[in-house]
């Protein structure tokens, strides 16, 4: 697929990978469209990020914050999605034992649910117009395992079952 003028959009943009990934596909001719929970991380991201590239608050945890994000997103990009690319996670880090339900919650939340979320509000449109594509981040950390990453290395590597 040729991404010159094609629609990409990128959740967790505002930093890491998703910024990069943001970065490469807009010197590539893409029209990116950013979203990220953290508003400052977001605004910053925009403002450095070459070529035609906009952003909007976006918390992947919540089904209508996402919905509201792909609107505004389709708005930005001609009223449409060629690439959706669930990137947003996050890291937390520490023994199991000592992990807070709301920080396992909040893994599984951002980093498996986020991205099943995703793919069921794009997935529609692109099987009606027989084209695009979904890329979703998952992490390796499963099949090697790093002491005091359990809660993300479980929620990340559970993704590399979504692209069957």
């Amino acid at each position: 697929m040729h991404i010159e003028d094609r629609v990409a959009i990128i959740t967790g943009a505002g930093s890491g990978i998703g910024r990069a990934l943001a970065r490469a596909l807009s010197v590539a001719g893409a029209r990116v469209v950013i979203g990220d929970r953290d508003v400052a991380a977001l605004d910053e991201a925009v403002a450095r990020l070459p070529g035609p590239v906009t952003g909007h608050p976006l918390d992947v945890t919540d089904p209508t914050s996402f919905a509201g994000f792909l609107d505004r997103a389709r708005a930005d990009g001609g009223d449409r999605i060629d690439v959706l690319i669930n990137n947003a996670g996050v890291m937390p880090v520490g023994h199991l034992l000592e992990q807070s339900d709301a920080a396992i919650r909040t893994a599984i939340e951002v980093n498996l649910c986020g991205v099943l979320t995703g793919c069921r509000l794009v997935l529609p449109e692109m099987v009606a117009r027989r084209t695009g594509h979904i890329v979703n981040i998952a992490s390796l950390a499963g099949a090697v395992p790093v002491p005091g990453q359990v809660v993300y290395a479980g929620t990340k590597f559970a993704v590399v079952g979504l692209s069957t």
